[in-house]
């Protein structure tokens, strides 16, 4: 039987993040990451400036510097026929007044070789988790499959689900999400940048809604990556047209020729996303935390998953290397973890689901007037301050955590 102080499961953004700063306190702490590596499309690639400020606090900036990304600092949308700009970080306070558009494997790698220079850190790539070890009602280790097949356990004081929206351990461990009602399903897509240069350029944000679509663009330099939505649960129907009424639509929504639209060359470059959205009554059990997906599944409204699970992940750190290093972590301490970030995540959800009822689901619908814009939108074209709150909520939210003390460069 191994043993280990933490043990996380999931490598993902909070997984990683959770595991650098608890060893950067000289906590032993094991990271179990399903996936033979980190090369996985269409994962949150926004990384907010409360991120990179985090990672300026961590020493990380210069070496994320080095990685190819591109910067966002607008969020424009085309509405039925009107232009509006959404968000602008232009004028958010803080040192960071954009959002770094990067791939999360560079993110992820970022993070994994900062922390594998920590001796009391380890990560296990192409080990999934498939049960847990309880005694009397406590959760103490995990068992797991590696990469030759063999089966193990590993025993440890706590146990932090960083498994995502699936997430195994919360499974295994009875909890449940309460789950909202969304109206829409996602498409991804890469489509190239076409020769002319058309389509929104600038490395910004762009969603057009109109005639009963909606989509959201991202300049990523060479390409777009694209996500078309539509209406909750009709995927298979729709994959029933040939793909060049998908190209025709996604074409005629951003003003895309043939040339460009042909490159999406079948269905299998259209990749699903499921999108769910809920959270647990409660993050944790003895013995166990959950954060990040694991705890409230976002809508990918805004793209704030990725903000909120790193900030999950440090607050969690904060509050549990203390007790971790006692070998006495109790429930007390855990729900700390909860009421820390409830809020927070609470009001991330509360604004997707405006922003679902507002536009996404009567959009999807036809119902939209055009040339008149939802009343929030409105809002916005005339007072422009609004824009600069609402690209703060979604850039770095309320209540930002900080590094602790004890992980700074």
């Amino acid at each position: 039987m191994e043993r280990t102080t933490c043990c996380v499961v999931g490598g993902g953004p909070a997984g990683m993040m959770l595991g650098l700063l608890l060893a950067r306190a000289g906590i032993e702490v094991t990271v179990l990451e399903k996936h033979r590596d980190f090369l996985r499309d269409f994962r949150g690639d926004t990384v907010h400036p409360s991120t990179l400020r985090l990672l300026d606090e961590l020493g990380l900036s210069e070496r994320f510097a080095r990685l190819p990304h591109s910067r966002m600092d607008q969020m424009r949308m085309h509405i039925e026929g009107t232009s509006v700009l959404a968000a602008d970080l232009r004028r958010i306070p803080g040192p960071y007044k954009y959002m770094a558009m990067v791939p999360q494997w560079d993110f992820l790698d970022l993070l994994a070789g900062a922390a594998a220079q920590e001796p009391s850190f380890t990560l296990r790539m192409s080990t999934p988790v498939t049960g847990l070890l309880t005694e009397d009602g406590r959760v103490t280790g995990v068992r797991y499959t590696d990469e030759q097949g063999t089966h193990g356990e590993i025993e440890a004081d706590l146990i932090v689900a960083c498994d995502g929206r699936d997430s195994l351990v919360c499974r295994q461990a009875g909890l449940r999400q309460q789950q909202f009602d969304v109206p829409m399903d996602v498409w991804q897509v890469r489509v190239p940048v076409p020769d002319t240069g058309a389509g929104p350029g600038d490395g910004r944000v762009f969603g057009r809604v109109g005639g009963g679509q909606v989509a959201v663009t991202m300049d990523r330099g060479d390409y777009f990556q694209t996500s078309y939505l539509f209406a909750k649960g009709r995927d298979r129907e729709l994959r029933a047209h040939d793909i060049q009424w998908f190209r025709d639509r996604l074409g005629a929504l951003f003003g895309w020729d043939a040339g460009t639209t042909d490159a999406i060359g079948s269905w299998d470059d259209v990749k699903l996303l499921e999108v769910s959205m809920g959270r647990l009554p409660r993050w944790y059990r003895p013995g166990l935390l959950c954060i990040g997906d694991a705890a409230h599944t976002m809508s990918p409204v805004g793209g704030v998953g990725v903000n909120l699970a790193i900030q999950d992940a440090v607050a969690a750190a904060r509050i549990l290397a203390e007790p971790l290093r006692r070998g006495t972590v109790r429930v007390q301490d855990l729900a700390r973890v909860q009421r820390r970030r409830r809020l927070p995540m609470a009001l991330a959800q509360r604004i997707q689901l405006g922003e679902h009822e507002v536009l996404l689901r009567p959009a999807l619908a036809g119902t939209l007037v055009p040339g008149r814009l939802p009343l929030p939108y409105r809002v916005l074209r005339r007072v422009p301050p609004l824009r600069t709150v609402a690209a703060y909520l979604g850039g770095v939210g309320i209540r930002p955590e900080h590094a602790p003390a004890f992980a700074r460069a």
